[in-house]
Formats: C-alpha cells, sequence, structure tokens
C-alpha cells in the first residue's frame, strides 16, 4: 500500500483521538518499524517523546469517556487534529521514501476527514442504536488503535 495512503489513513485516526496515532508513530520509530532516517522528524524516536506521547494518547482515551469532554470540532480539538495530522502523515511519508510535504497534506487532509466524520457517525449512531456515548467512544478508540497499528506496521 502507497504510503501516501496509509499517511490518510493515519490522518483519519488522528481525526478519531488526536494522540494515538503520534504515539504509535513514536514507538514505532523508536522500535525501528519505521525509519525516519536523518530527517527533522527523528526527534520522535527518543525515549522522553516516547514517554510523553503515551501518556498523553492514554490521557486522551482516558478523558474523552467523561462528560466534560470538549468537542473535537471546537477549534482547539481541530486545530490539534491538524497539526498532530500532518506530523504523523510526514511521518509515514518519510518512512515510505516520499515527500514529507506530499504526507502532511494527507495526513491533514484525513485528519479533517476523521473529525467530521468520527463526530457525525458517532451522534449519529448514539441516537440510532440508543446506545451509551461511552459505548461508541470505545468503539472509536479501538478504530483509532487498531489503524494507527495497522498503518505503522506496514514498512
Amino acid at each position: 500500500m502507497g504510503a501516501l495512503f496509509l499517511a490518510l489513513i493515519l490522518g483519519i485516526c488522528v481525526g478519531l483521538r488526536s494522540l494515538t496515532p503520534p504515539a504509535a508513530v513514536s514507538w514505532a520509530a523508536a522500535l525501528y518499524w519505521i525509519d525516519l532516517g536523518r530527517s527533522r522528524l527523528f526527534f520522535l524516536t527518543t525515549k522522553p517523546v516516547v514517554a510523553m506521547l503515551t501518556v498523553l494518547a492514554i490521557a486522551e482515551l482516558i478523558a474523552d469517556k467523561l462528560p466534560f469532554a470538549a468537542d473535537r470540532t471546537d477549534a482547539a480539538g481541530l486545530f490539534a487534529r491538524i497539526v498532530l495530522g500532518g506530523l504523523s502523515g510526514a511521518c509515514i511519508a518519510v518512512a515510505g521514501a516520499q515527500r514529507p510535504s506530499l504526507g502532511v497534506i494527507m495526513g491533514i487532509v484525513g485528519a479533517l476527514i476523521g473529525c467530521f466524520a468520527g463526530f457525525q457517525a458517532r451522534t449519529r449512531l448514539v441516537k440510532a442504536l440508543n446506545a451509551p456515548g461511552f459505548v461508541i467512544a470505545i468503539l472509536e478508540d479501538l478504530l483509532a488503535v487498531g489503524g494507527s497499528l495497522y498503518v505503522v506496521t506496514r514498512f
């Protein structure tokens, strides 16, 4: 599968859970599953960054279930998804020997798709299934974690 398509998929995962894909990319780079080479993205392989992204990703997975969680389409959440989608997409592009700028674009597009489509899907599924939001949120978690792991293990 092409690196740019994988960057798009990872961006979609960022739209669902903004910190899970960057944490997966950081772990994958630190474990040499993906090669960031001598790019400026190499900082993601350092132990402090891996640890920080892991803690933040776990915190996000927990916080998303709380009633006071911010809406992902709010300005702050959307901005974070754009930045982290671009970063994650760039990493996948570099690992796939593609231009990082193309990965940034694909990651951002994916993040926007994942953000708005995920919001709509979650809202509609909660209503259609008369299910607690918590249950649908866990399904989103599984998609974000599974999708991120899928992408970073393709190299």
